[in-house]
């Protein structure tokens, strides 16, 4: 018989931040919760034992690769999906019966449920800032983990790091393409939402640039980090410890 493996407090919540934050090393996880290295490293390698995580070795820079952790598929599993086999049954169901005229039907009619939802949501909040906040505490009770970043120039990100109907936008990507509507929609004239990392693309999150209006967008933001999922996935190496 297969021995079944406890997930305890500490390696929920390293599960968690490796979720919310993408690869981290040992260390830096160690430094996060208060906890040494090693001790840090034995919970990864607890993780690895269930499947949960996977370790890469990574160049960051110059010097010597340094092992990172990461959530396998099976990890990314232990955050819900809403109802997912259900949605995905219901959406190929209307695709059979009422074919891809109805499908789109029915995304519009979502579309514009989820838009008066969130104007509502926003309506009270006078900055794009506060109206990000309040549209990020929306998304996180559908679900969605979300937060807000501002940076030096006074953009925003809006990262989602878990997508609750995944399985059913990989059959339906009207889906996503819908959400961006809406997000263009609720923010109002003039704001300049951008997709620049997207689940489905492979990326570990979906996440949104956000322009305030009179900016340039995208190319103003000369020097800032790349999204993650234009970014190369580097080669592997095995066999060293952080």
């Amino acid at each position: 018989m297969s021995q079944v493996r406890v997930i305890d407090r500490n390696q929920d919540r390293i599960l968690f931040h490796l979720k919310t934050r993408g690869p981290r090393t040992a260390s830096e996880i160690g430094r996060r919760f208060g906890m040494t290295a090693a001790g840090a490293r034995q919970h990864l390698l607890n993780l690895q034992g269930a499947g949960l995580v996977e370790a890469e070795d990574v160049r960051r820079g110059r010097g010597r690769p340094k092992k990172t952790w990461h959530l396998t598929q099976q990890g990314h599993g232990r955050f819900p999906d809403r109802h997912s086999d259900l949605a995905l049954d219901l959406l190929k169901s209307t695709r059979k019966i009422f074919g891809d005229r109805g499908l789109e039907k029915l995304i519009a009619y979502r579309e514009r449920a989820s838009l008066a939802v969130y104007r509502k949501t926003v309506e009270r909040r006078r900055s794009l800032h506060e109206k990000l906040i309040a549209l990020a505490e929306a998304r996180s009770h559908e679900g969605y983990m979300a937060s807000v970043e501002q940076d030096r120039r006074g953009h925003f990100l809006l990262i989602e790091n878990h997508c609750p109907i995944c399985a059913a936008a990989a059959t339906c990507q009207g889906l996503c393409r819908s959400e961006l509507a809406i997000f263009r929609a609720v923010l109002g004239q003039g704001v300049t939402v951008e997709r620049i990392d997207h689940i489905l693309a492979g990326a570990r999150r979906c996440a949104y640039r956000i322009s305030p209006p009179g900016s340039t967008g995208v190319n103003d933001l000369t020097g800032d980090s790349p999204p993650s999922s234009a970014a190369p996935r580097p080669a592997r190496r095995r066999g060293r410890r952080d």
